[in-house]
């Protein structure tokens, strides 16, 4: 058996199977800690599974230089208008439009500023459409119909680096000008060559081999959801630790805003939800009208001037009275 094991691994490793260096990539190997985990109890699985994936936040620690300057790179492109675009075939692009879909109720944030492109279209979220992460051509015509420019900032998402619809996106990203974000899972990435910013988390072989859906994909999403809440921390989209430009759209959220003008004031449940309900449920708005006793239009004056920040309102609020 041994034997065979190792001849199976050379013939990956020559790319006789498939025509493509596979074996060369850290996501294709095997993992010799779960050769035997077809024999395992279902308790002994679980846990070797939860071992591999606590891998994956040793993964991203050591990529954090990256991933900070990628949110320092998409902060400034979102503030004057640009867009945050990820995109992404199988597992990776529906990671990118699960994490551009949840930025409008938690910050007030639609496709204007972030939205996702996954290889074949909305019927891959369902079904998969293998094949379409070889389209090279599909990923520029994506692009094209969503009339990408040199403002907006392009995220790149490919577990192994080299898929072709995000190789060529990245590619006529930056004919354009418009600014490259990478995200494999894989050293020295062939689209971390081309990225402005990319980024590279080595998580190593896979519990069941090649299936990046796992230890790849945790950390895709992990990285993805510090992109977009680094940017939107920094564009005063969250207050202390409070996500203050949530859109209220269910009961959930209304319950939610009204925690949170309360944890964020010094006022009660029912004050709270009087100024929800003056400043047509914008949390920001409520507070500031709570701490500087102003109405709704002053207080969303205030904001606009600067730029959103509750923090940088009530400073200046506070600066004022020392003088």
């Amino acid at each position: 058996m041994e034997r065979l094991v190792k001849e199976s691994d050379a013939k990956i490793n020559s790319g006789i199977n498939s025509g493509i260096n596979l074996g060369s990539l850290e996501t294709e190997q095997r993992n010799h800690h779960t050769m035997s985990i077809d024999t395992l109890s279902t308790l002994e699985m679980v846990q070797l599974i939860t071992r591999e994936d606590q891998r994956v936040i040793d993964a991203i620690e050591a990529a954090t230089d990256q991933i900070a300057a990628a949110i320092d790179a998409i902060v400034p492109r979102l503030r004057q208008g640009g867009r945050l675009i990820y995109l992404g075939a199988g597992t990776s692009g529906r990671l990118g439009v699960l994490d551009a879909s949840e930025c409008l109720p938690t910050f007030g944030v639609g496709e204007e500023s972030v939205l996702a492109l996954i290889a074949g279209g909305d019927r891959a979220l369902r079904h998969p459409v293998e094949a379409a992460e070889d389209q090279e051509d599909a990923a520029v015509t994506d692009l094209a119909k969503i009339g990408l420019s040199k403002k907006d900032i392009l995220c790149a998402i490919a577990s192994s680096g080299r898929t072709p619809y995000a190789l060529s996106a990245l590619q006529y990203a930056g004919s354009l000008g418009a600014a490259t974000i990478s995200l494999a899972c894989v050293s020295e990435s062939a689209i971390g060559k081309i990225a402005d910013y990319p980024i590279e988390v080595i998580v190593g072989p896979e519990v069941i081999t090649g299936s990046t859906r796992m230890k790849a994909g945790s950390a895709q999403k992990m990285v993805l959801n510090m992109l977009s809440t680094g940017a939107m921390i920094k564009l005063g989209k969250v207050y202390q630790n409070l996500m203050v430009d949530l859109r209220a759209t269910n009961q959930k959220l209304i319950e939610r805003a009204r925690q949170m003008v309360v944890a964020a004031t010094a006022i009660d449940y029912e004050q709270a939800t009087e100024l929800l309900e003056a400043a047509d449920y914008h949390v920001k708005s409520a507070i500031v009208m709570a701490h500087l006793a102003v109405d709704y239009p002053m207080a969303r004056q205030l904001l606009a001037k600067h730029q959103g920040m509750v923090r940088a309102v009530l400073a200046e609020a506070i600066a004022k009275e020392i003088k």
